[in-house]
């Protein structure tokens, strides 16, 4: 049986490659700045991985509320850090990297102690 924290580490797996495929799109394809390329693709991967966390990962119910408070308080992080790493004239792949380590860890804690409590 999985822990809680390596479900929510699986659903990321695929959360992820939401994120960095539809980024590229974004950033690449259309010609967005990072920070809102980072932002967009946060959208898209934060919807499934909202669903899919709560029916699998917490075993509760998925509400506008709840919704919002996750997607609020992650989507601030994927926008600060594209705008930094705009701001630093990075390359995209840091915004990548850098939100993909840190959402992990603050996106488990917010989600069991907030948003899913």
């Amino acid at each position: 049986m999985l822990t809680p924290f390596l479900k929510y580490a699986s659903v990321g797996v695929l959360n992820t490659a939401i994120h960095w495929t539809t980024f590229s799109i974004f950033y690449a394809g259309v010609g967005m700045p990072q920070s809102w390329s980072n932002v967009s693709a946060f959208a898209l991967a934060v919807t499934f991985s909202f669903f899919a966390n709560a029916r699998l990962t917490f075993q509760t119910d998925s509400s506008p509320k709840r919704f919002a408070l996750y997607f609020g308080s992650l989507g601030l992080i994927a926008y600060s850090i594209g705008g930094l790493t705009d701001y630093l004239a990075l390359p995209a792949v840091v915004a990548l990297v850098t939100f993909s380590a840190i959402s992990l860890v603050t996106g488990y804690a917010c989600s069991r102690f907030l948003v899913f409590r």
